[in-house]
This record gives C-alpha cells, structure tokens and sequence, in this order.
C-alpha cells in the first residue's frame, strides 16, 4: 500500500513538473542562472579583483627571509683545524619603492578601471541573453497562434471539400474541382506541419539558450496579447537613444576604456622618470671553527644595514619611448571605439524603432484587411452555395483571407518585439 502511494506521489509530481509552462521572466532568470559564457565572464571579474589586491600590495615593501649553510672540508689543513666545518648564515631583507613617478599608485587605478569594465562586460552579456531570449520568445507566440490560425484554415478547407463531394453526387460539381479543392485540403494540413515544424525548432532554440536539457516537454506560457498592445504608443527614437546612452553598459565600458587609456600614457610616461628605493637588512652567521657558542656568534656577527637607491632612466634602448607612442595610439583607439559603439547603438535603436512604426502601420492595414477579406469569402461562400461562384473564386478568396490572418499576426508580435526591445534600451525592463 505504501509503495502505491508512494508510486501515484511520484506520477502526480512527474506530471505537474511535465505541465509546467515557462514565462518569459522564468527563461530569462533561468538562462542568467545557467549560462555558460555568462559563468565565464563572472570569473573574469574575480580575475579582476585579484589584480586590485596585487596592484595594493605592490605600494608595499616587500621583505625576504633567508638563511644558507654549508659544510667545508679541507684535506690537506695541517693547522690542526678540523678539517670538516659548518657554515651558516642568516638574514632579513627588506626593499620599498618608495617613488617610481607614481606607476604603482597609477596602476592601482587602472586595476580598479578593470574590475568596473569587467562588470560590464557581465552586464553586456545579461542584455544580450535578455535580448535573445525575448526574440525567441515572441517567436513562438506568433507560431502558437499562427498554428491556430492554419488549423481554423484547415477546418474550413476540409467543409469545402465536404460541401464539394455533396456537390459532385448530385451533379452539381465535376470531379476535376473537387480535386483543386482536396488539393487545397492537403496543402492547409501541410500548412500546419509546418508550423508545428517551425514552433518546435523556436521551443529547441530557446531551451538551448537557456542551457535547458532535462525537460523534453518543454513548453512556455501564453500571455494574452491583445490588438492594443500594437496599438499602444511608441516612444520617439531620441528619447530612447538618449536614455540609452545614459545607463547602457557598452557605452560606460567603452567610456572606461578611454580613462583606461589615459592612465596607461601616464605609466608609459613615468618610465623616464627616476625611480626611488629603499633597502635594509639584517644578518648574521656562525662558524663551527670558532671557539665561541652559537648563540655568542649569532649576537656579535649580527649586522644591520640601510640605503637609499636612485636609479635615473639614461637610454633605455627606445623602450619608454615606443611605450609613449603606442600609449597614444591606443588613446585614439579607445575614442573611435566610444564613437563606434555609441553610432552601432544609434543604429540598433533607429532598426528598432522603424521596425515598430513601420509594422505598428502595417498592422493597422493587416487588420482592416482580414475584416475586409473575410466578409469577402463569407459571401463567396454563400454564392458558391447558390452555384453563383466558379470553384477557382471561392479557392482565392480562402487564400486571400489566409494571407490577410497571417500578414496580421506577423505585423502585431514583430511591433510588440520592437516595441518591447526599445523599452528595454530604454529602462532596461522587458515585459510581455
């Protein structure tokens, strides 16, 4: 009894877990979660971190241990010294650069730059994923529908067929029409293979760039979209591009690059400058030869030692000063790179924001159109009924309205895509 529970348990959670249908906020949180190259950038910002601590610990002194030892022989001694001795000796070092035209303080700086641009680059990653996953997303919403829409086809298609074969037995319809209108049967069940074909190739798609795998039943939630949600406002392309500017991560990394760029010059620079370095020490040794204990040797060969170094930059083989030049180079790299990436932003938001206006009209036009064509085909219908319409005008007139369903549906989820895409450039937000 406790085995069949625990079995109907099991059929009862398998079966709600099969049932489940993914919103476009749970893809998205899952695919963030779970994201290989999204994982890879994570660990480039620990690398960046780590960078920080080592450019902080190099304002440091740096302080070395060491000891040596040692056993001599001396054969052929006849001064009636042990001819086997031991050695040791023992010291501490320590160095700090105390000024180096400021490389170290500046190279902490750009290690902090790094970890900054290495958080957006994260963020870049996160849109781009966000943005990926929505496009697939709406994809399947409209095949969903479309589907819909070529089944409703298929129907009417098949009571044509039907209404055909009522026609030819009692003579009213020849065998050659019936064929056009099976032939059109066939071609509406082909219509939604299709389809169904091209909404499981979208669901594959996005379960891959969720890095999903253990669900084959995998199947999203269908919003209820509605006409007006084509219809609703559409922000102006400056609005959006500006707002885009001011909180976009491409944008405030390819800013960093240029402080970064910046800051490497003034290290390039800082090569010809003089460099400032203090050193002390403290040593001592023992000897086996010697008649004093180890301890008294230890105390009275302890030694300490302090100096102050300069070390003034001559020639050194045109090194500081290609590193000047190419510092300066990449200066001017980083600013066409700032301008490249704000014009491909400019021109990603400008697609956008044609794509919505310009599908939001043709919407407009796809939706008076299936009103128009399907009073058009209910009549055709009726006529061909009364034997007013030939078989070639009622097959049009179904291929018209199809054509019209379709133009619609594809116009209202590419204007609500866009529509959404220019909402998130604009606050960083997607929702449908």
């Amino acid at each position: 009894m406790k085995k069949m529970i625990f079995l109907m348990a099991a059929w009862c959670c398998l079966s709600i877990y099969a049932q489940k249908k993914w919103t476009l906020d749970e893809c998205i949180n899952y695919a963030l979660e779970h994201n290989i190259p999204l994982k890879m950038t994570k660990l480039q910002e620990q690398t960046a971190n780590e960078d920080v601590k080592l450019s902080k610990a190099a304002l440091l002194p740096t302080v070395n241990a060491n000891t040596n030892h040692g056993v001599n022989y001396s054969p052929f001694d006849d001064t009636g010294s042990d001819k086997v001795y031991y050695n040791g000796s023992y010291g501490v070092n320590a160095q700090w650069t105390v000024w180096n035209g400021n490389q170290n303080t500046i190279t902490l700086k750009l290690s902090k730059l790094s970890v900054q641009q290495a958080e957006l680059s994260t963020s870049e990653s996160v849109n781009s994923i966000q943005e990926r996953i929505t496009q697939l997303y709406v994809q399947i919403l409209y095949m969903t529908e479309a589907i819909e829409v070529n089944r409703q086809s298929l129907e009417t298609s098949k009571k044509n067929e039907e209404r055909g074969q009522q026609m030819v037995e009692v003579g009213k319809m020849s065998k050659a029409d019936l064929a056009q209108l099976t032939a059109q049967r066939a071609a509406s069940e082909y219509s939604v293979v299709e389809a169904e074909t091209q909404l499981a190739k979208y669901k594959q798609q996005l379960k891959q760039e969720m890095e999903l795998t253990t669900e084959p039943d995998f199947d999203v939630a269908i919003p209820s979209t509605t006409d007006q949600q084509a219809l609703s406002d559409i922000p102006t392309m400056a609005t959006v591009f500006e707002a885009a500017v001011a909180h976009r991560p491409e944008i405030k990394n390819a800013q960093l690059d240029i402080e970064s760029s910046n800051l490497q010059l003034k290290i390039a620079k800082a090569g010809s400058l003089p460099t400032i370095t203090l050193n002390g020490g403290v040593s001592t040794s023992s000897n086996t030869l010697s008649t004093l204990t180890w301890g008294r040797q230890m105390k009275e060969n302890l030694g300490l030692t302090g100096s102050v170094g300069v070390s003034i930059p001559i020639f050194d083989g045109r090194h500081t000063k290609t590193a000047i030049n190419k510092a300066r180079l990449s200066q001017e790299q980083a600013k066409m790179k700032f301008a490249n990436v704000e014009d491909e932003l400019y021109t990603t938001i400008e697609s956008l924001w044609l794509d919505a206006v310009n599908n939001q009209q043709k919407f407009r036009s796809a939706s008076a159109s299936v009103i128009s064509e399907q009073k058009s085909y209910d009549l055709l219908s009726e006529q061909f009924n009364l034997g007013l319409k030939n078989i070639v005008e009622l097959m049009t007139g179904k291929d018209k309205l199809l054509t019209a369903q379709q133009n619609k549906l594809q116009s209202k989820y590419m204007t609500i895509l866009s529509q959404q895409l220019l909402k998130f450039y604009q606050n960083g937000t997607i929702k449908i």
